[in-house]
This record gives C-alpha cells, structure tokens and sequence, in this order.
C-alpha cells in the first residue's frame, strides 16, 4: 500500500490519460470503454477501476467522474499521477465497508469479458428487419385508424394534453390522477380505463409497436447497415442500484420477452453460417433465491420436484390440487410471487389483477400462512435494513436505504420495498455476473471460436459452431448451475436454434 508521500513517479507508466500501469497493476477509470480488448487480457486479473470502485462504495449515483473523485479523495484536481493514491484510499473504503467481495470476485473480472461481447456484437440479419420496420409502420397506420375511429375525431396520439382531452373531455371517462399539465394518461392509467372503454387499450398497443419500431427496429436496422452487420451494445457495471448490468445504444434489456411484437425483433438476431445461438436462461433464481433465504420447505420442495411454481402457488391459495389449477389463478398466483419479491401491498395487488382489496388481502395472507419461511424472510430483511441502513447481497453488495426508519410512511415504505427485493434480484445479479466470466474464461482456453455475445437479464446468449454445440451446451450448464449453492438448487433453461428467439 502506498501513500502519496511515497508514489515513484518513475514507476508510473502511463498509458493513456485515463489509466496508467503502477507495480504491474492497470489502474484506471472505466477501464472497459477506454481501453482495447487485447490490453485488458494483458493484464487480466491485475486491474483497478477507479469508477467501479466508487459505484460500489456509493450505488445509484448519476454518474461518477474522475475529477470529482479526485478532488473528494486527494483534495487534488485529477492527474495521471494521482492513480495510485486514489486506488489506495478507494480500495481502503472498499474492504472497510466489506465491499471486496462484490468488487474483486463480482464486478471486476466482468471487465475484459464485457469490452470483448461489446467488440464481437450480435449478428442480425437486415432483411428481416426491413420487412419489420415495413411491417410495424403497416400496423401503426391500422392503430391510427382505429384510435381516430374510437375517439370519433383525429389528434396527435403522441401528445399527453391532447390524448387527455379526448379521454377525459370528449369521452367523459374516469380522470385519474392529477398532474402539473392535466391529468395523466400514463400506463397505470390507461390499463384502468381499459376496463372500460376500448380506446385506452388500443393507445397502449400503439404506444408499444411505436416504441419497439423508434428505439429498437430502425435503430438496429441503421446500425447493420453502416456497420459490420452486427449490433454492438455497449454494457454498464455502474448504473443500476441493485447491482444488475445495464445497455446502452441500444437497451437490449427492454426487449419485451413475452409480447408477440418482441419476439419478432429477436428473430432478427441469427446465428452466422455454419454457427448456432444458444440461449441460456436462469429459471426463476429470484424465487429460488427467495426459498433458499427463508428455508421455505413448501417452496423449496415444489422446485426440487421440477413442478411449476406459479401452478404450485396457485394451487396452495386457492387449495386445489395443482392439476386443477386454472390459468387465470396461475396468472394471479404469479402475480403474488412476484409481487411479494418487490414488496406489493393489498391495494397494489388489487389493482393489477382487478380485483377488490379484500380479496387481494386474503390472498397475500393465504400465501403467508403457507409460504411461513417467505413471510419470516421478508421481515428479517427488513429489520437488518433498519439496523444497518443498507440492504445486502449474498455477495457483500450493498444498497443503502437511508429512509428505512424515516417518518415519511411513503418513503419508508418504498425503502422497505427495497429491503426486500434488492438482495434478491441484486444477488440474482451477481450470480450471474460470477457466471458469465466463469464461462467466458473457460471457453476461452477450451473454445476460443465460441462467444458470449448478449446478456439480458437472466439469459446469456453464446455463439456457437454447429459442430460443437452439443459439447458447449454441456459446459453452459455446468459452469451456470455450479456458481452459487442454493436450496433450491440453480436450474438453467437451455435451447438451440439459428435464431435468438428459436434458441429462447
């Protein structure tokens, strides 16, 4: 460990102005998007990011500038030179508050296999998105004719004041809630109205079909077309308060997975000749997570018996066998699954499902009475939160939550939603995290023409030659189910196909 009184400015070989090499370790400040892949490798484990480390210490900040960093760390403006002294003291922070889990095995490793998924890029094929983008502006102009028809005149559907009016003035439904320029057409709002008039449902699936055309479909078409012919995300470590990783330009994570509009843009993603897509999906480890925390036997028993867990659930609220389960109860048993991870309340449930409060009421304390590990680990959760501040990882990271004892029911109620559901979908992060490098490393000693090439959420999507799929598939789900020992165990979903939605 070095202080500032005895850096070698001889020792400092710097390498660009955001990083140096300082006694054999790269020390720099967002490492992945200012540096090449092949220097990363060079260096491999001997890294120090000065970026992540400071999003580690303080998750959830906007951004996290070198220059400030320094000045609050040195009391210096930033130089090259002053790497090695802003690692020590960052890295001092990061063992203090427990931290070096989450930097050293977690994020940090994640470095080099993030930069080389960002330079290998996802092949797409371009005449399949023509035909979407033609495709989705056909569709656009049916939904136009139909608003217009519904509402009985023609407006700019993409203007807030002038959808407003129509609602609200002209149709004389509900108005919902206030806001500074009238009242929202938000779509919370827009799925209430649905129930009773067609035009609010007709507005969403507009609004949808344009989103995915604006932001996905011409974007991915234009990018193939000026390029290489593949879509090269660029990931982030440091955005997200949970700790899960990010995209950018475009937002791989935002693909809707189950919408029939954003299973078509997956189509557009495909394998090279002579190559497969593999997908690799997580199933349900948020969940799993969940039972291993509480040590619920009625949870932990239905995944170990491979059943359906929405089914299971469904069938312990409503007390029929699991055979019999509807799918309208399995809707509203995964509803409740869910929506105990993020801390829904009766009025919340009531409101998505339809139903009355009441109801929804019995329903969550049906579940509790079952689930008696789930309900214990919910409060456990919330009470080390209000007697550390900060919510946790399995891994160490941490979520601070500074309104979990405050006054304000509103903020202490959505601080202690966090308590509850960070761990979970933060620890669900980091395991996957821990699992994409374990796989990348081991691919490329055994497998270099094999690559990880999108990582969405729960999934890892790898590129693979035809001729060793089988093998490759073999090695994803062994490197992926043996990262983390949970009860119940990790399961990996995992499906081939020359597309990514064939493979999905």
């Amino acid at each position: 460990i070095y202080t500032s009184k005895e850096i070698n400015t001889r020792n400092i070989k710097i390498i660009n102005e955001y990083a140096i090499e300082y006694n054999d370790i790269l020390i720099g400040h967002d490492l992945q998007h200012r540096l090449d892949f092949d220097t990363l490798l060079k260096y491999d484990k001997n890294i120090f990011d000065t970026k992540i480390a400071a999003y580690e210490l303080s998750p959830g900040q906007k951004d996290y500038d070198i220059e400030d960093i320094s000045v609050r760390i040195t009391g210096n403006s930033f130089n090259e030179n002053l790497f090695p002294d802003i690692k020590e003291k960052l890295d001092e922070q990061i063992k203090t508050r427990g931290l070096d889990r989450a930097y050293y095995e977690v994020d940090l490793p994640c470095v080099k296999v993030l930069r080389d998924m960002e330079d290998t890029g996802a092949l797409v094929d371009v005449d399949v998105l023509e035909k979407l983008s033609i495709t989705f502006e056909k569709e656009l102009e049916k939904y136009t004719e139909k608003i217009y028809q519904l509402a009985g005149t023609e407006f700019n559907i993409n203007s807030p004041k002038q959808l407003s009016s129509i609602l609200f003035d002209k149709l004389g439904l509900s108005t919902g809630r206030k806001t500074e320029t009238g009242f929202s057409t938000d779509q919370e709002v827009l799925t209430e109205l649905s129930a009773v008039h067609d035009l609010p449902r007709q507005i969403i699936e507009y609004r949808e079909l344009s989103k995915l055309k604006s932001t996905y479909v011409d974007p991915l078409l234009y990018m193939a077309r000026h390029g290489d012919g593949r879509i090269h995300t660029t990931y982030h470590l440091d955005v997200t308060a949970t700790g899960r990783l990010s995209s950018s330009d475009p937002n791989l994570q935002n693909i809707p997975i189950r919408s029939t509009h954003g299973a078509r843009i997956r189509e557009a993603f495909i394998a090279p000749k002579g190559k497969k897509l593999i997908s690799a999906d997580y199933s349900q480890i948020e969940l799993r997570i969940l039972a291993h925390l509480g040590e619920d036997k009625v949870m932990i028993s239905s995944f170990e018996k491979g059943e359906d867990i929405h089914a299971r659930t469904a069938s312990e609220i409503y007390d029929v066998p699991i055979e019999l389960v509807t799918l309208s109860q399995r809707r509203e048993a995964k509803a409740i699954n869910f929506g105990i991870m993020y801390g829904k309340t009766p009025f919340g449930l009531a409101r998505e499902l339809g139903i009355p409060q009441s109801v929804a009421s019995k329903m969550i304390k049906r579940y509790f009475e079952r689930y008696s590990g789930v309900a214990k680990a919910r409060e456990e959760l919330i009470r080390k939160a209000k007697m550390k501040g900060y919510a946790e990882t399995f891994y160490g990271r941490k979520r601070y939550l500074p309104d979990i004892s405050s006054k304000n029911m509103a903020a202490r109620n959505f601080a202690e939603r966090n308590a509850i559901n960070s761990p979970m979908q933060g620890t669900a992060a980091d395991i996957l995290k821990i699992a994409m490098t374990r796989l990348w490393e081991r691919l490329h000693r055994e497998h270099k023409d094999v690559d990880i090439i999108l990582h969405v959420h729960d999934e890892l999507v790898i590129e693979t030659p035809e001729n060793i799929a089988d093998k490759v598939m073999g090695i994803i789900k062994f490197e992926m189910e043996n990262t983390a020992e949970l009860t119940p165990a990790l399961v990996v979903d995992i499906n081939i196909g020359n597309t990514w939605l064939a493979a999905h």
